[in-house]
């Protein structure tokens, strides 16, 4: 006996000319299938009953703070300019590119 049987009708889908079909989102979210999850079919009877096999780990949507350097992070206020100044002992001339003509 099935522990757990919802008839409920959550939406009607077209099978593609390659064969696949889009499980409603409504399904999707409830089940926690998402991209890269694992889907088994079983016929019973003259219906496919459909089983989330496996869900990949959740994707953090950004990836801000993931990584670490092993280097010294540089302070906001940083002046690069300043160690122009200090390697020549004036700040740097601009140079003008005058084109041929």
């Amino acid at each position: 006996m099935r522990a757990f049987v919802d008839t409920n009708i959550m939406g009607i889908t077209s099978v593609s000319s390659k064969g696949q079909v889009t499980i409603p989102k409504s399904l999707r979210q409830r089940l926690g299938i998402r991209q890269g999850s694992r889907i088994e079919f079983s016929l019973v009877g003259d219906h496919v009953e459909l089983r989330v096999h496996s869900s990949p780990v959740e994707v953090p949507a950004s990836g801000f703070g993931m990584l670490t350097s092993r280097k010294r992070a540089i302070p906001s206020d940083f002046d690069a300019a300043s160690l122009l100044k200090r390697r020549s002992g004036s700040t740097p001339e601009c140079s003008r590119v005058v084109p041929p003509g």
